[in-house]
């Protein structure tokens, strides 16, 4: 992989978007997020517990901390309240993508490249709306997988455009844990450094 999720910009548009109420919402969370640091995944409203919202959030780099999901939530709170775009009473629901992320911008299948994803598609793509595969190459426009159980005849080989997927998300691998096992590593170690960083410029003064 030559590109990750990690050095894409907090300004970067999503491809796969939500419809309806939940698109409302998310026009009225996303540019809160954003200003305090955060990409918005994904929302949707669900009928659990009552009425649940589901935020999806994130930092530029991937990560997303409780501490973060607390932040995020202080956030866009207020704003939903004085938007006030869903009936009756509902809990809110800040979280961080997890590992089987939701994939909604073009970085995020770049990340997912060597990846197995499943997919839906809100038109027919080569005769079908539903795909599994491994993602193998990313574009400007779309991107192709290589189907891990093609059906007899069928090509295993397929494009996919952006503008017509309506869901995807990783599928959750031993790889795809080894990967993000390695990762939060990373991250933790960058984290201590700095933190160290930080300690050593307070005893400066």
């Amino acid at each position: 992989m030559t590109e990750t999720a990690q050095n894409a910009p907090l300004d970067e548009e999503r491809i796969v978007r939500e419809s309806g109420m939940d698109a409302r919402v998310a026009a009225i969370v996303e540019p809160v997020l954003r200003t305090v640091g955060y990409r918005l995944v994904r929302v949707r409203l669900t009928s659990q517990n009552g009425q649940t919202l589901q935020i999806m959030a994130e930092r530029p780099d991937g990560t997303m901390t409780v501490e973060d999901c607390e932040e995020a939530s202080k956030a866009v709170s207020p704003v939903l309240d004085v938007e006030d775009p869903i009936d009756g009473a509902y809990n809110l629901e800040i979280s961080s993508p997890g590992i089987d992320r939701p994939l909604v911008r073009r970085s995020d299948f770049v990340a997912a490249v060597g990846h197995l994803v499943k997919l839906e598609t809100a038109i027919l793509v080569a005769g079908r709306k539903r795909f599994r595969g491994r993602v193998t190459t990313v574009s400007d426009d779309g991107f192709a997988i290589l189907r891990d159980q093609p059906a007899y005849g069928e090509e295993p080989n397929v494009s996919i455009p952006f503008d017509a997927v309506a869901e995807a998300r990783l599928v959750l691998t031993d790889e795809l844990i080894r990967e993000a096992l390695k990762k939060d590593k990373k991250a933790r170690r960058e984290w201590k450094k700095g933190d160290g960083a930080a300690d050593d410029a307070q005893d400066e003064h």
